[in-house]
């Protein structure tokens, strides 16, 4: 990771908020890169594609043809920042009952040739050691240069051969797009891409979101294979504000749960939570963007794999539960483009319903442990003032605007394993967020408690018609 800012950045024409350049105005604007124009046309038909999906009723229930599979889609492994070896970590994973991984490590694919030094890597002696506990000898190559071991990297290539089984464990290349604006880090995930994609910079948190977004999808488009673009963690050094994502166009997951402690999912007093900033988003892309539901993820950012548990960034926080025909990442992308798919730091769901009428969960209820699902919205006609935040001189700080309660508010409570949310008729959207009675065992914030997270419906109140024109 970055070390996040300590001042907030100079605002110039192109970083200026959304809110002092209209978003009407932006709305009728879609500005994408010359590195995308030429799949100008087939993007927007994509998007349009997953606001008509986004509308279809569904059941989310294991079937015949359908299964629920366990994933991470953010892993860090010594090819990069990480302290073990990427095979040692996808064996974590495939012992600890999860069906698929993705690795993306910053700003590199595990497709060259890299050796380490054991004992001077972020992993030390000790991963090394283990690694040949774990593996043949035959299966590590080592050198000595100039007096010094060196341990070959293993390929993704290799380590998929060796370790993902058809249907039971399935390996993803990935990899987290690693780069800033000014001081700012701006980090975006890349699930299932085929070639490295370098930082496109670029002169805003928007632009350099945008642009690094767009690369990977002109690399889709030109390929033709299936990956997934996400945002990574944005309260990490508080760089991403809520106007800035809500406008990125191809961009429709972020991180609504990311288990590294230094990446400040609750926000603080100044600054809002990812599940605030994901109300804000979705509220206003509704009303006034006319553009896709933004989708939550959870996910581990996993770097440290020894000593579990401490208060490092470890494995077995948050994952994805997909629900999917078969374990390819065909299959799993085109189920999470679906929203066919829950997050979850420890809570289990049995079914998701969504239809005309509402949202219905019911939760694969553990014995002893009691649940409280709360349907949370926004309806039609909220008040759509808000404030800058500002710091004790009374200048204003960088980061997500001050919004009325009315976005995002808790429309029912249910203490109970099942609940269903009726459409009064004037709901933007639905989601729905499932909290435990058990605490989490090594959570990203002391105090957590297991959760699930529902992606969120239309409801009959969304229409393109902005507050302001009401």
């Amino acid at each position: 990771m970055i070390a996040p800012r300590t001042n907030a950045p100079r605002e110039t024409a192109g970083s200026r908020p959304p809110h002092r350049r209209g978003l009407n105005h932006i709305a009728r604007r879609v500005v994408m890169s010359a590195a995308v124009a030429a799949f100008c046309g087939l993007a927007l038909w994509s998007e349009r594609g997953m606001q008509h999906r986004q509308a279809l009723a569904q059941t989310l229930q294991a079937a015949d043809s359908l299964k629920w599979y366990r994933g991470n889609i953010h892993t860090h492994s010594l090819w990069s920042d990480g302290d073990d070896y990427p095979e040692m970590i996808a064996v974590w994973y495939k012992e600890h009952g999860y069906d698929f991984l993705c690795f993306t490590d910053h700003n590199i694919l595990p497709t060259i040739e890299r050796w380490t030094e054991p004992d001077k890597n972020k992993g030390g002696q000790l991963a090394y050691d283990k690694l040949k506990q774990r593996f043949a000898e035959d299966w590590i190559d080592e050198r000595t240069v100039d007096g010094r071991v060196e341990v070959r990297l293993k390929t993704f290539a290799e380590i998929s051969q060796k370790l993902a089984e058809p249907d039971k464990f399935l390996l993803i290349q990935g990899e987290e797009i690693t780069d800033r604006f000014k001081n700012l880090p701006v980090h975006i995930n890349a699930s299932n891409v085929r070639e490295l994609v370098t930082p496109r910079g670029g002169e805003s948190v928007y632009q350099v979101m945008q642009q690094n977004v767009d690369a990977v999808v002109a690399q889709r488009e030109r390929t033709g294979q299936p990956m997934l673009v996400h945002l990574n963690h944005p309260n990490f050094g508080y760089a991403v504000t809520a106007e800035d994502l809500m406008r990125v166009r191809g961009e429709n997951f972020f991180e609504v749960y990311n288990g590294h402690p230094s990446v400040h999912n609750s926000g603080d007093a100044q600054h809002a939570s990812a599940e605030r900033m994901w109300d804000i988003i979705l509220t206003r892309r509704i009303s006034e963007l006319d553009m896709p539901l933004m989708f939550g993820l959870a996910t581990d950012d996993g770097h440290e794999y020894h000593n579990i548990p401490s208060r490092a960034s470890e494995p077995g926080r948050g994952w994805i539960m997909v629900l999917a025909e078969n374990l390819a990442p065909q299959s799993l992308i085109s189920a999470l483009e679906a929203g066919r798919f829950y997050a979850s730091s420890g809570v289990a769901l049995e079914k998701v319903t969504s239809s005309s009428e509402g949202l219905e969960v019911k939760v694969a209820a553990e014995p002893d442990v009691t649940y409280t699902i709360e349907f949370i919205g926004t309806r039609k006609g909220y008040d759509d003032s808000s404030q800058p935040v500002t710091d004790n001189k009374g200048d204003e700080i960088w980061t997500s605007r001050k919004y009325s309660n009315e976005l995002g508010t808790v429309l029912s409570s249910v203490k109970a394993a099942g609940a269903k949310y009726e459409f009064q008729g004037d709901e933007l959207y639905v989601r729905a967020r499932i909290t435990s009675s058990r605490q989490h065992p090594n959570p990203s914030e002391p105090g957590e408690f297991e959760r699930a997270w529902v992606q969120p419906l239309r409801g009959p109140g969304a229409t393109t018609e902005s507050p302001g024109d009401r």
